[in-house]
């Protein structure tokens, strides 16, 4: 077994060796997959490292959305909690946060922007009403029409930055479409088992962790941290038991060819954006017509692009996904793995990268599927029956048609 005095581990290493000490003693008639579940559940998410800076980035209420973008691209973060301002100093953390602000969710505003109809203004505030209250009706309102959003786009973010509308916008004005109080968090003594779980089969992009002695947010654990954790964790006998393993023998992809939603690399790219949000992904590969080979990839979160530099779009009448992934080379990388890949590999892949997903090809470049880091967790940990008992008891229903 590896120890800390043979090899020098990094923090999230040390986890992963903490892992290693509880395997060597639960009860030898256990499966492996049990095993892994009562060690993660006897590591509280206290242990989880803390960020490089040890403080999370927080973003008050009454900021703008111009204000909260700048901040989210200068720290180079996709989401931050938001602060009341009005709250008192000795709040709870309940009360303390009104909920979470992310490029994401500013695509919605965006996009209800775009529509047509009022390029430039959101139709008396309806659309931005409509944002505010957790809504996203517009967004369905009107099929994917390629004329239209290529009229629309005509300097449209250009406009749109510069417009009373965006600077004078408070991030608390579409704050509508978050979970209770304000939105679900774990407390530090909560497991590392019930972490994973929400990262996987609940959906969570980030899990909050909350110190209730200062009533704040202690830590913020994203699906990205827990791959870079279990990349961190290769020499150790429990991750490479489960990391040398084949995609297909831990049921990867979870997403078939005909399950992938795709975008043609001559669409507006609003249009992209606005399908991605429609469908509730994160991101999807750009496909040449009539065939089935990626040339590309877009994600949700590329639309910081749009809303950071602008100008680099001036000269466009019409901005097609492929104008979008020449002048923003990043979006474009297409990252892909073989089905003989191993669980270990693609961790590695995902970790080195910074990737979010990664699309599974054929020899001919074919897309054979898609495995997201939500997948790759939900392979690691399964859910006990019975397990969250009254965990969820509280938790207000979402807003209807909202897109948490």
């Amino acid at each position: 077994m590896t120890t800390m005095e043979e090899s020098p581990r990094s923090p999230e290493a040390k986890i992963g060796m903490r892992v290693e000490d509880l395997w060597d003693i639960q009860e030898p008639q256990l499966s492996p997959n049990d095993k892994l579940n009562a060690c993660f559940e006897s590591i509280p998410v206290s242990a989880f490292p803390l960020p490089p800076s040890n403080q999370e980035i927080e973003i008050k209420s009454d900021a703008t959305l111009a204000e909260a973008v700048k901040i989210l691209a200068k720290n180079n973060i996709l989401s931050a909690p938001v602060v009341d301002v009005d709250a008192p100093e000795d709040a709870s953390w309940i009360d303390r946060y009104i909920g979470v602000v992310e490029f994401a969710g500013i695509v919605v505003w965006i996009l209800h922007q775009s529509e047509p109809t009022s390029p430039k203004s959101p139709s008396s505030g309806t659309a931005l009403a409509a944002v505010a209250n957790g809504m996203t009706s517009a967004l369905e309102l009107d099929p994917l029409d390629l004329e239209s959003a290529a009229t629309a786009s005509v300097n449209f973010f250009e406009d749109l930055i510069s417009s009373d509308l965006y600077k004078n916008t408070k991030v608390r004005d579409i704050s509508g479409s978050f979970r209770w109080a304000p939105f679900l968090a774990l407390e530090r003594s909560n497991s590392f088992l019930t972490m994973l779980l929400l990262l996987s089969k609940y959906k969570m992009k980030s899990v909050p962790v909350v110190d209730l002695g200062a009533g704040r947010i202690d830590n913020i654990i994203t699906q990205s941290a827990v791959i870079h954790m279990l990349a961190e964790c290769s020499g150790l006998q429990w991750f490479e038991s489960w990391g040398d393993k084949k995609l297909i023998e831990v049921g990867l992809p979870l997403v078939t060819p005909s399950q992938i939603i795709k975008v043609y690399e001559d669409e507006p790219v609003l249009q992209a954006f606005k399908l991605m949000r429609k469908q509730r992904i994160g991101g999807v590969p750009v496909i040449k017509r009539g065939g089935n080979k990626a040339v590309g990839n877009m994600s949700l979160q590329d639309v910081q692009f749009l809303l950071t530099a602008p100008e680099i779009y001036h000269d466009y009448r019409a901005i097609t996904v492929k104008d979008f992934l020449t002048v923003v080379p990043t979006s474009s990388d297409l990252i892909t793995c073989k089905k003989d890949c191993t669980v270990k590999e693609l961790i590695q892949l995902l970790d080195h990268e910074k990737i979010l997903r990664v699309y599974v090809v054929d020899d001919g470049g074919n897309l054979e599927g898609l495995i997201t880091l939500r997948d790759i967790i939900s392979r690691l940990v399964h859910e006990p029956h019975g397990y969250f008992g009254d965990f969820f008891d509280g938790v207000l229903p979402l807003p209807p048609n909202s897109r948490v």
